[in-house]
């Protein structure tokens, strides 16, 4: 059986998220930074009259922070009572993954950056990197898979 995942982009990289976890896709316009806050919070926004921390994913990967443009979105994802915004350099397209598409990563890839890369999905050409949204967001002890 096929599922639907959200397919974004971080520094040329694509990701993707089970689109049943995302709550929408929004435009980014800034957050209210944090004072305190770990330095991958980009700060909080308001989402449908809840306020939503922002976890800037070019920071969380160990890279720079980008400029936001036209592209830059706020993938807001849910995963039991944990509502969090993924700030991405674009966030585009919804496909469907059939389980023969994903694999566990490579060692060293699931090992490299935290562990953030729970499986790769091929998609004709293409390598998407299957997000542990508990790691990303600092809560291993969520455990949403």
């Amino acid at each position: 059986m096929s599922t639907l995942h959200v397919i974004f982009r971080v520094d040329g990289s694509e990701y993707a998220l089970a689109a049943s976890d995302v709550l929408q896709m929004e435009s980014y316009t800034g957050a209210t930074r944090v004072p305190g806050a770990q330095d991958f919070v980009a700060g909080v926004i308001q989402v449908r009259g809840r306020v939503v921390p922002v976890v800037d994913l070019r920071v969380r990967f160990g890279l720079a922070p980008a400029t936001a443009t036209l592209d830059t979105r706020v993938v807001v994802v849910q995963a039991r009572d944990r509502t969090v915004g993924l700030l991405v350099d674009s966030a585009r397209e919804v496909i469907k993954l059939l389980p023969e598409q994903i694999k566990p990563p490579p060692q060293m890839v699931g090992e490299a950056e935290g562990g953030f890369v729970r499986a790769v999905a091929h998609l004709g050409n293409r390598l998407l990197m299957l997000l542990d949204f508990a790691k990303v967001i600092g809560e291993e002890a969520l455990d949403v898979n």
